[in-house]
């Protein structure tokens, strides 16, 4: 297992040298291939990219899956927290009226409803409430900690994962390590992402029966992939029968020598015309 399994409550995924979307996307989209129902996603500053939820994605039909709230300020932000029951609602309306096909899953237990939300997601869960001139800092930090406790009662209320990641560790930011039941760090490796939690730790990247690590995007793609065949979710395009010429990224041997990673071509699906996106 190369990616951690998201446990009902708050998981806070630190995230040591960048904004980590695609280790983000990844989980995200893992869970759902595990997992029936709907991801609700409140974004700060950028995380829900479709670019590259579009090229990860094993299938379009988990992207449709997917429902994006934004807020671009505080109260934009707490105003998405605040509704997301009446979102639900309307997705568990709108499935009524029209049943999706249900996906196989390894881990979904009979008694779980497709309708129900499988994943809350809330990257950059500090961002607008630091960021905002017109709050003062005790009004700041009495929105962020308004918006853990709903996202703490929606975990238990619905009986699942909420994943939160923050912008800085800071005194700010404690109260989102507090209100965390989980707790994931990622750090940067010349061998790529590696995430460390209470019982989950990534050690081996092996590409190639072994020959080498792969340390691009297109690692997480082609897991998911995986992933998808497991469970049985046809993958969007096929995997290459041979390699695609060498430039979209670099790998590190086992004897530490660096070659140039191949992948398949990334496509984006999202955005084209038809296939869906919030």
């Amino acid at each position: 297992m190369l990616l951690p399994s998201l446990e009902d409550g708050i998981t806070l995924l630190d995230i040591d040298g960048d904004r980590g979307v695609p280790i983000l996307q990844s989980m995200v989209l893992d869970h759902l291939l595990l997992h029936e129902g709907p991801a609700l996603w409140i974004d700060a500053n950028g995380h829900a990219t479709t670019t590259s939820l579009a090229q990860l994605a094993p299938s379009r039909r988990l992207l449709d899956r997917i429902h994006i709230a934004r807020g671009f300020t505080a109260a934009q932000h707490y105003a998405a927290v605040s509704d997301l029951p009446d979102a639900v609602d309307a997705l568990i309306q709108a499935s009524v009226d029209s049943p999706p096909e249900r996906l196989h899953t390894r881990e979904r237990a009979d008694t779980v409803s497709p309708h129900t939300p499988a994943l809350i997601v809330a990257p950059a869960v500090d961002a607008q409430y630091r960021a905002d001139d017109t709050l003062g800092e005790t009004h700041a930090k009495t929105l962020q900690a308004r918006t853990l406790a709903r996202l703490a009662t929606y975990a238990e209320g619905y009986d699942i994962p909420v994943l939160v990641t923050r912008n800085e560790r800071n005194e700010f930011t404690e109260p989102v390590a507090t209100a965390a039941d989980h707790h994931l760090e990622c750090e940067q490796t010349r061998m790529g992402p590696r995430v460390v939690g209470e019982d989950f730790e990534t050690l081996v990247y092996p590409v190639d029966e072994g020959a080498y690590y792969q340390t691009t995007f297109a690692y997480w793609r082609q897991l998911l992939a995986a992933r998808a065949t497991q469970v049985g979710v046809e993958p969007a395009t096929p995997a290459p029968s041979s390699p695609t010429p060498a430039g979209v990224g670099t790998g590190v041997t086992v004897d530490g020598e660096a070659v140039a990673a191949t992948t398949d071509p990334l496509l984006d699906a999202w955005t084209a015309t038809g296939t869906g996106g919030r």
